[in-house]
């Protein structure tokens, strides 16, 4: 067996998760991704997390998922449980980059809130627009977001680009704007976590 760790993500956290173990020289750790477009679909999360975990187990010393419970409803903690690997913590990524408390006192300030991410910002239109064909029927625009008064950018990094960007998408919804710089940083703590504790492990069996 390979003395590395595998971190099994969601692909709309790849290039933050890339990005982590860059920066702190983690040249054990591989980062693998999962389609982004499985949030369209959640209940297939299981199932696509559970094939990934069977066919790395025998390669890597130890696997993390990044993903939160992203809609699965357990599920996905289920299938984690058999195998004994732990994921992020918390609902869905808005939560885990924002935090628990911040994320509670958000939705509490307005339960109608939309949330995107950097990844969410730059491919909207193919995810919201065209994913859910609001550009072919504009009349579903208010079918889906009829509910909701304000846009919460959750921003990874300070970029005026993606800050317009996001100022666009949320008038093309018609919903307030919020810019919230998040970072990384909760992230990369629990990735941080996970690295000591392999590492214990090894040193431990060895």
């Amino acid at each position: 067996m390979n003395r590395k760790m595998l971190v099994l993500a969601c692909g709309a956290l790849a290039h933050e998760l890339v990005a982590i173990v860059r920066q702190n020289r983690w040249t054990h750790v591989r980062v693998r991704c999962l389609p982004p477009d499985l949030h369209n679909r959640p209940e297939e999360i299981p199932g696509a997390v559970r094939r990934q975990i069977e066919e790395s187990r025998d390669q890597f010393e130890h696997i993390f998922v990044a993903y939160g419970d992203c809609g699965t409803g357990g599920k996905l903690d289920a299938v984690l449980t058999e195998y004994g690997v732990e994921r992020l913590p918390g609902a869905h990524c808005y939560e885990f980059y924002s935090g628990d408390r911040e994320f509670a006192a958000l939705a509490e300030e307005e339960a109608g809130t939309f949330y995107l991410t950097n990844f969410l910002v730059r491919h909207f239109n193919r995810l919201v627009r065209k994913g859910l064909g609001l550009d072919e029927r504009p009349e579903l625009k208010d079918l889906y977001f009829g509910n909701y008064r304000r846009l919460v950018f959750l921003a990874q990094s300070e970029d005026s680009q993606l800050d317009d960007l996001a100022r666009q998408h949320a008038a093309f919804l018609g919903l307030e704007y919020q810019n919230q710089l998040t970072g990384s940083r909760k992230v990369e703590g629990c990735l941080q976590e996970q690295v000591v504790q392999w590492q214990q492990r090894s040193v431990q069996q060895e």
